[in-house]
């Protein structure tokens, strides 16, 4: 079983839209949004799928196999999958038999990771892009917590894997430049992106940040779902 965040109505949040961030932006795509986190960011968007503290467990999350959620996947008439979360990779091994059995199919894939944990053998065989995103210093997490060099490694040594860094202020470049040297990240799989639940937000900071990435040869993304439809769950 799957631990699956529900989207508002209780429906789980399993649903048909386009990439709003990373190098597949635009892409359609189906979402898997899985429950849990091993970290807590402090500006993060999706925290009814960890918060147990401001967010009801049994309200928010509701467990499927892989079948149900495979079925309602293919509805879609859709090939390509992102698997988001929470974290989903705390929940790899049962993922795993739903991605292959989904690949032996034709659908293709995208893990949205925080870069903590080590992918498995059958994880690797099949995720065709891996967005990791290491969380810096003002995530609020200690970074003994939110950065484990075995996992970054790991990925670091992927070519199929996008380093995908939030950004809430300039104070945040150095720190994106210190694990690029740490971990001999190459600079075009190196995505800055801003902080920000509105557009508003994204604009304020969106200047400094691509001329960060013109400084350091580093990719600009944006969030376009946020442009086109603000800060609503399910899209």
């Amino acid at each position: 079983m799957l631990k699956v965040s529900r989207r508002p109505g209780g429906e789980p949040e399993i649903f048909h839209s386009i990439q709003g961030e990373g190098v597949s932006m635009g892409v359609p795509s189906v979402f898997l949004r899985l429950a849990t986190c091993n970290l807590s960011c402090r500006w993060c968007d999706t925290k009814y799928t960890w918060d147990w503290q401001n967010f009801d467990y049994q309200t928010e999350v509701v467990e499927l196999d892989a079948a149900e959620i495979k079925r309602r996947i293919q509805a879609f008439n859709c090939s390509h999958v992102v698997i988001t979360g929470g974290e989903p990779m705390l929940q790899q091994a049962e993922l795993t038999p739903l991605v292959e059995s989904l690949a032996a199919e034709g659908f293709t894939f995208e893990v949205e990771t925080n870069g903590t944990i080590v992918p498995l053998p059958g994880m690797l065989q099949h995720i065709g892009q891996w967005n990791v995103s290491p969380k810096l210093r003002t995530s609020g997490n200690p970074s003994e917590q939110s950065q484990i060099p075995p996992a970054l490694e790991t990925f670091a040594k992927l070519p199929e894997a996008y380093f995908k860094f939030v950004m809430t202020g300039e104070s945040d470049v150095d720190e994106v430049c210190a694990l690029r040297d740490r971990y001999e990240l190459p600079a075009d799989r190196v995505l800055l992106m801003p902080e920000g639940r509105t557009p508003d937000a994204l604009e304020k900071k969106s200047p400094w940040l691509s001329e960060a990435c013109l400084k350091n040869g580093f990719r600009f993304t944006t969030r376009l779902h946020i442009i086109l439809w603000g800060d609503e769950r399910g899209r």
